[in-house]
């Protein structure tokens, strides 16, 4: 891992019974990601910091710029043991990783558009050099629903959204929403353009994977009726 720096940030809670198995975590993930391009240069920041994961997993990653991510973890979570072992944290790593390439390109996006693409993209990387199945918040929502109820391109276009109730059902959108639709906007352009270089995977426009979302029924124009 020689591209990337771990920083153990311990002064909330000691991680030293899990040094090993998370180190060998990150060289899965790193090991993964190098099969298709060089990894990036980052800083990472590992915390111990109990009720601030995802319940599900007892663990979550965050992005903050194109060379540094954290990851947070909370071993007193029940659900920590079985994160350790199903390999859902080395899945946390290359998401995040994917984020900072993106960051390092035409970002993460100020729209809810961009957001889902972005979010979309890097579900569908660590599919793609990990051979994994989607996630729980991946697979919330079926193309299918989806399609039935699609949202409209107006509300992709703002910059001004609540970005918790899109992706975490905090508001009056059902949980996880964010992560599924936009899952399944670049799983259509997946199928639809073919498997893209390193380059594609990392700098396609978010516009161009909204164009493509329209077309298959998952948006619909400002004025176009519901199904």
């Amino acid at each position: 891992m020689d591209a990337w720096t771990l920083h153990w940030l311990e002064a909330s809670g000691s991680l030293a019974a899990f040094h090993q198995v998370l180190n060998e975590e990150f060289e899965v993930a790193y090991r993964a990601i190098a099969r298709w391009m060089p990894p990036p240069r980052l800083d990472v920041l590992i915390q111990r910091l109990p009720g601030e994961t995802l319940a599900e997993l007892g663990l979550v990653g965050r992005a903050y710029r194109s060379t540094m991510f954290s990851l947070t973890l909370d071993p007193d979570n029940p659900n920590f043991a079985a994160s350790l072992k199903d390999g859902a944290v080395h899945r946390h790593i290359v998401h995040e990783v994917h984020h900072c390439l993106r960051m390092a390109g035409p970002g993460y996006g100020w729209t809810l558009g961009e957001a889902l693409i972005s979010e979309g993209l890097a579900g569908q990387f660590v599919r793609h050099v990990l051979g994994s199945e989607p996630e729980p918040w991946e697979r919330a929502h079926d193309l299918e629903t989806l399609q039935a109820a699609p949202v409209s391109l107006n509300e992709l276009e703002a910059t001004y959204y609540d970005h918790s109730a899109w992706f975490f059902g905090t508001g009056d959108k059902p949980r996880w929403l964010g992560y599924a639709l936009g899952y399944q906007m670049v799983g259509r352009w997946l199928a639809i353009t073919g498997a893209p270089d390193a380059t594609d995977w990392v700098n396609v426009p978010a516009k161009d994977i909204i164009k493509l979302a329209l077309d298959e029924g998952l948006l619909r124009n400002a004025l176009q009726p519901l199904p």
